[in-house]
């Protein structure tokens, strides 16, 4: 989905380094941040991430952008417990799936 909306490739295959890569803006590091908060099982969103996040989404925007995470998460237990594999919706150039 994110190549289709003209993301660059090289960007989706660095998101295990949004932390620290000069590819991500402070923005995107707050809401990956957030959503790695919330789809970890033991986790939970602190209040200092909770803020921080704040500060780049107006209330709106936040809704939208938890209900986006909570789907997802749903989603891949759906799936992953009626054995549903990867459907292929992006590929690497290196034709190596990552969906």
């Amino acid at each position: 989905m994110g190549s289709e909306l003209g993301l660059a490739d090289s960007k989706i295959g660095a998101l295990d380094e949004y932390a620290t890569h000069p590819m991500f803006n402070e923005t995107e590091r707050a809401a990956l941040a957030y959503a790695d908060a919330i789809t970890g099982s033991d986790d939970d969103v602190s209040d200092e991430l909770f803020a921080r996040v704040a500060q780049y989404f107006d209330p709106d925007a936040l809704v939208e952008l938890t209900a986006a995470i909570a789907w997802e998460n749903a989603s891949s237990k759906f799936n992953r417990a009626l054995r549903i594999g990867s459907q292929g919706l992006w590929k690497r150039a290196d034709g190596e799936g990552a969906a």
